[in-house]
């Protein structure tokens, strides 16, 4: 009953105080506790403070093939170096195709189908003093329930792939302040063909959404068409969203007004036809 609410699976750490109980322990009564304890799954055992470890623990970790590591911190030090380490690790990802800029603060990640022109709109965006993050591979890790941190790959660096010219190296040319190392995802810009027989959305009362890793995120999409400035709609993008996150929304403020118009000409149309004086 006493190992009922143990969680196996997780890494185990020995903080001064239950070394100090095992070394309080007979020797009989220590071997017993530990292989109860190594008779669960664990990925590897800590010892805190360099503390002295028993002898029965090392024997029964290595029949059990776990790994046994000490560290000088204290335990509350150390707890607190290795959660952000783990989170990190251990994170859900993926990779999407899709090039991912930071445009005034809001990290918005461009898809779409392969050569639509992501990477160009992207370029335009970083001539105009946004900065680029990742182009063609995004790689995303989630953290905690809704934070999505995107990236490029390590060999990838800063290029961009512009169909034509071939590979630019965005940070020599643009300098240092037009890239990022990582930016959070926060909308998703789906570029697309222009289709007449496709309504699109002209108010912006509908909100679409997309999920990335079991995170929604709010959707965006643009069909392209000749003389559409993509950059300039991309800003608009990033600065409506900024405006809905700190409380106004521009297609529900006019709805309401023109809802509140309407009501007051009824109700004044209803007055004047019972006015019979």
């Amino acid at each position: 009953m006493e190992t009922a609410r143990f969680a196996a699976g997780r890494v185990f750490v020995l903080g001064e105080t239950e070394v100090t109980y095992l070394f309080s322990l007979e020797a009989e009564a220590r071997r017993r506790s530990l292989e109860t304890l190594f008779s669960f799954e664990l990925p590897c055992l800590f010892v805190t403070k360099g503390q002295q470890v028993p002898p029965e623990l090392l024997e029964l970790a290595t029949r059990a093939g776990v790994a046994v590591l000490r560290t000088a911190h204290k335990t509350a030090e150390f707890y607190h170096r290795i959660k952000p380490f783990l989170e990190e690790a251990f994170a859900p990802t993926t990779s999407i195709h899709g090039s991912l800029a930071d445009v005034y603060g809001v990290g918005l990640l461009f898809v779409g189908r392969s050569g639509i022109g992501k990477s160009e709109c992207v370029l335009d965006l970083v001539e105009r003093g946004h900065r680029l993050v990742a182009d063609d591979l995004v790689l995303v890790r989630r953290f905690g329930n809704d934070v999505l941190l995107g990236r490029g790959h390590e060999h990838a660096g800063h290029f961009m792939e512009i169909r034509g010219v071939g590979l630019i190296d965005i940070r020599a040319l643009f300098g240092v302040r037009a890239v990022r190392q990582q930016k959070r995802i926060e909308v998703v810009v789906q570029l697309e063909d222009w289709d007449s027989s496709r309504p699109y959305d002209r108010t912006g009362l509908e909100h679409e959404e997309t999920a990335v890793l079991d995170v929604p995120l709010p959707k965006v999409a643009v069909p392209l068409n000749p003389g559409k400035n993509i950059t300039v709609i991309s800003e608009v993008v990033a600065m409506n969203h900024l405006l809905r996150y700190s409380g106004v929304n521009s297609a529900h403020a006019i709805n309401d007004r023109l809802i509140r118009r309407m009501r007051e000409k009824r109700e004044l149309q209803e007055y004047l036809e019972e006015d019979y004086e």
